[in-house]
């Protein structure tokens, strides 16, 4: 196992967002989430009975997941991945092949120093392989099966962190800091059937069935479903976000019909989790 220094990645990691503009209200919310789903992470592996150094690399992945969302932003101005690029995959691009890594991990710094790349490196700490492909994978719409049982589980921990905090993002923050419509416009909008029947069927909403505003908010709820371990789904319920998404207040009168039916959907999902 390499070695986690909080310090000098809570450091590295302040030091990089600095490049960028911190009174931005986007820059800020990615910073804020960041701290937050690392915390989350450590939260989810410790009450998995990981080990110290597996809760460790929990919480480093929960600092590095979404670095590629501040260059993401200012390249593109947006954090949709469909109107821009995969953030989840030029996170690693960065850190890899961009050899950022090595600001945040004292061996890869002196790899990379030593003309030893971060692939390379995983040669020697395989934890480097697992950290990679959680980061790669944190925003796919399904993990990647074919990967060991190991490695799904970091998988697993960083995507319900994730989620756990985006529940509280799309709650605190302005729609239009998040995505392209306000929520006057949210307030009005119908509702996609194919995202209703996702829900409805408990299943996340894919990026190509979102068509409206409404479905954006249902989207940002479905992921929920997806949740994979029961102390995340007790995370969520402690937290209250996740109702209050799903609390929206619509005007249009069939949007707000659908959602009483969707908080049903949920509302029985969740007992059935135990929470």
């Amino acid at each position: 196992m390499f070695s986690i220094d909080k310090l000098k990645v809570r450091d590295a990691f302040s030091n990089y967002t600095r490049q960028f503009d911190t009174s931005d209200g986007k820059v800020k919310l990615k910073i804020d989430h960041t701290y937050r789903v690392a915390a989350l992470c450590e939260r989810i592996a410790r009450s998995l009975g990981l080990c110290d150094d597996d809760v460790e690399l929990a919480w480093l992945m929960g600092m590095l997941h979404d670095i590629g969302r501040f260059e993401q932003l200012w390249r593109y101005g947006t954090f949709l991945d469909e109107q821009s690029i995969d953030h989840a995959h030029f996170a690693v691009e960065l850190l890899w092949e961009e050899e950022h890594l090595r600001a945040y991990i004292a061996e890869a710094e002196e790899g990379i120093a030593s003309g030893i790349s971060p692939y390379e490196l995983e040669e020697t700490f395989g934890e480097l392989t697992i950290l990679r492909l959680a980061i790669w994978n944190h925003s796919a719409y399904k993990i990647d099966e074919t990967l060991d049982e190991r490695t799904k589980q970091f998988c697993y921990i960083l995507r319900d962190a994730d989620k756990l905090d985006i529940f509280k993002v799309f709650h605190d923050t302005k729609m239009e800091e998040i995505y392209h419509f306000t929520k006057e416009q949210a307030q009005v909008s119908g509702v996609s059937e194919a995202v209703v029947d996702a829900f409805m069927g408990r299943q996340t909403v894919l990026r190509s069935l979102k068509k409206l505003p409404a479905d954006y908010i249902i989207g940002n709820a479905a992921m929920a479903f997806d949740l994979r371990y029961d102390v995340s789904c007790q995370i969520a319920k402690e937290q209250g976000y996740l109702a209050k998404v799903l609390e929206f207040p619509f005007e249009n009168p069939e949007t707000k019909e659908i959602f009483a039916k969707l908080r049903l959907c949920m509302e029985e999902y969740m007992k059935e989790k135990g929470v």
